[in-house]
């Protein structure tokens, strides 16, 4: 499952089902982890992402789940996490003017191309009309899981 992907974006839903081992979508993100830890490619996560894994954690009290995400965006050798600058600004208006997205997706998107991603993956099918990368969707790797 490396696609020749070298740099993979992620959207904040594929951590929350890999971390909180979602029954369905937990599997997959478990072997794109296993893939990461063993330095097949690189996991590219943008600060926006920081702030809505933890947001639940917070609001409920769960500061292992908290402590949990900090050490996989923060110090992990194989993600990288990119902040949010004027230059992904930029590049994410012109992904909400071509595609009517929502700003926090655009700015994910925006993120991800900008680190010089192959590939961003997502859960959410309205991403799939974005045409700047290749969008792979976790529920397309159970299908591949399978064969």
């Amino acid at each position: 499952m490396t696609w020749g992907v070298r740099r993979l974006g992620c959207d904040t839903a594929p951590l929350i089902y890999l971390m909180e081992s979602h029954a369905d979508f937990g599997p997959p993100m478990v072997e794109v982890a296993r893939r990461v830890d063993e330095g097949a490619f690189e996991l590219v996560c943008s600060t926006i992402t920081l702030t809505e894994v933890l947001t639940r954690p917070m609001r409920v009290g769960r500061q292992d789940l908290v402590d949990a995400y900090r050490a996989l965006l923060e110090h992990h050798g194989n993600v990288a996490l990119v902040d949010i600058d004027a230059e992904v600004a930029v590049r994410a208006a012109e992904l909400r003017a071509r595609h009517n997205l929502r700003t926090p997706d655009a700015l994910q998107i925006a993120a991800a191309i900008h680190a010089g991603c192959d590939a961003f993956l997502t859960n959410d099918r309205d991403l799939a009309r974005v045409d700047e990368i290749v969008v792979v969707l976790v529920s397309d790797l159970l299908t591949l899981e399978r064969r």
